[in-house]
């Protein structure tokens, strides 16, 4: 009997996010601590490299906040007895990816700054293209840094505004004026916990509600976690502030709808499949992938199969369309962890010893077709291939279920500069050749926003189109024009 291939894959071609953020403000008092480690348990797939957790009092001295921050997953940092020290009612949680900042422990969220209004905690998704400026400008008027991530910049800013601000939703909205890029923010004052989207709603933001208490979250799947019922979605440009007298929203900075800009690759890839962005299920946006690519790129095969586990849904719309039999080809080692754990290749190059393995009873002697998500560099693609093909694959035909990249992202999504990818460089048919399939076919960049119900989207890194004005040099400095 056939055994699953045993090789090694270095999964360094996916593409990474920044980060997820949650918090929760309990009107009757209890503890939000446990249940803010399940949000974040829940968003682990958005950030593995630090997480951490703030909580105060509402009821008690202002200036009190229990925090405990480490590098790691969240089940690695957290545990009965340190969940046990944080005490409060209110607070705000964070698991991250550096797309700015290094990866130590110093960078790691939530940020927490004690000021003459008592505290104020932050969990910030996304990334700034004004960072540097606001950062010099800041430190020329004596501010001391503690980190290198642009959401300390954030901080600094409400911080300075609450100083003249009637209340802290109007110190952040004065903040927002300043910073240009994607943030989805959840921030803790003393007595309130507030949540801002920027208006071009590139990262998602929802609220949610269990018995007497209101969560902020990035994704639903969290609020699911805990109990907790959807409320809605922030809405692009709104800043929402939860106290015990309900929620205020401020939609002043709110675009016109049709210059918002989600990112895309929330629904193709970051999102977990059971979440909804924007009242869209993501489930069925990969569904929906799927099926276009079986429309648009039909071709005669035995079994369609998903790279794990952004392919698998995308490979079940394509089978649905296309009426070949959905398989299974890979064994994931759930254990490993996403290869950016570590952001330094060569430690991802060791981390990743096993990370698929083939089944080689469902693809010898069979046409396969084999949905991936993306094409980042290329350097896995053709590891994969090789791979069905040493199984015993007679033809391997790739799939991806969104187009071509040709530009970087400058708003939290970690897509490289434009040498680093394939596309850029190659045809489609050169890159078939290099990855060795027997035939490659990419989403049609026309298909984006049926994907979402026809919401406004960001496709830049395919079309070098943004929403708004970009950089020549992002906080990393690593996407030149």
């Amino acid at each position: 009997m056939d055994k699953a291939t045993n090789t090694n894959v270095i999964m360094d071609n996916e593409l990474h996010e920044e980060c997820g953020v949650f918090g929760m403000y309990d009107f009757d008092g209890n503890d939000v601590a446990s249940s803010i480690y399940y949000g974040l348990y829940t968003l682990q797939h958005r950030g593995q490299e630090s997480c951490g957790i703030a909580v105060s009092d509402t009821e008690g001295p202002k200036g009190a906040v229990d925090v405990h921050k480490g590098m790691g997953l969240v089940n690695e940092v957290f545990n009965e007895q340190n969940l046990e020290t944080l005490k409060g009612n209110i607070g705000v949680g964070h698991v991250r990816y550096s797309t700015a900042g290094a990866s130590k422990i110093e960078n790691a969220m939530p940020l927490v700054i004690n000021y003459v209004k008592g505290i104020l905690g932050l969990a910030h998704n996304g990334n700034l293209i004004n960072a540097n400026e606001l950062r010099e400008e800041l430190a020329y008027t004596g501010a001391i840094f503690q980190t290198t991530i642009d959401s300390e910049v954030i901080a600094y800013h409400i911080a300075r505004e609450r100083l003249n601000s009637q209340n802290v939703q109007q110190a952040v909205k004065r903040a927002c004026k300043k910073i240009k890029g994607a943030y989805a923010l959840v921030v803790m004052s003393p007595r309130k916990l507030v949540g801002a989207r920027d208006p071009y709603g590139f990262k998602p933001l929802v609220i949610g509600k269990r018995g007497n208490s209101y969560v902020l979250s990035s994704e639903t799947c969290a609020l699911d976690t805990i109990g907790a019922t959807y409320v809605r979605d922030v809405e692009p440009g709104e800043i929402v502030a939860i106290t015990p007298d309900g929620i205020e929203s401020d939609k002043s900075l709110c675009l016109p709808k049709e210059k918002e800009g989600r990112c895309i690759f929330e629904y193709i890839y970051f999102a977990r499949p059971d979440s909804h962005i924007d009242g869209v299920s993501v489930y069925a946006s990969r569904i929906l992938a799927g099926r276009f690519l079986a429309k648009d790129s039909p071709v005669d095969a035995d079994i369609v199969v998903g790279v794990p586990e952004s392919g698998n849904i995308a490979a079940m719309g394509y089978a649905m369309e296309s009426g070949i039999p959905y398989g299974v080809a890979f064994v994931k080692n759930s254990y490993v962890g996403r290869t950016f754990i570590k952001p330094k290749q060569s430690s991802r190059e060791k981390a990743v010893k096993v990370k698929l393995n083939v089944l080689t009873e469902s693809v010898k002697g069979k046409k396969v077709v084999m949905i991936d998500d993306s094409i980042v560099r290329g350097t896995t693609s053709d590891q994969i291939v090789s791979m069905l093909k040493e199984a015993g694959a007679k033809e391997v035909h790739v799939r991806v279920s969104s187009p071509p990249f040709l530009w970087p992202c400058y708003f939290g999504t970690d897509v490289p500069a434009r040498d680093q990818l394939i596309a850029y460089k190659h045809s489609i048919e050169e890159i078939r050749r290099m990855i060795g399939a027997d035939s490659l076919a990419y989403l049609r960049e026309d298909r984006l926003e049926k994907l979402v119900d026809g919401l406004p989207i960001c496709k830049g890194c395919f079309t070098g189109s943004y929403p708004m004005e970009t950089p020549k040099q992002d906080i990393r400095g690593e996407y030149e024009k």
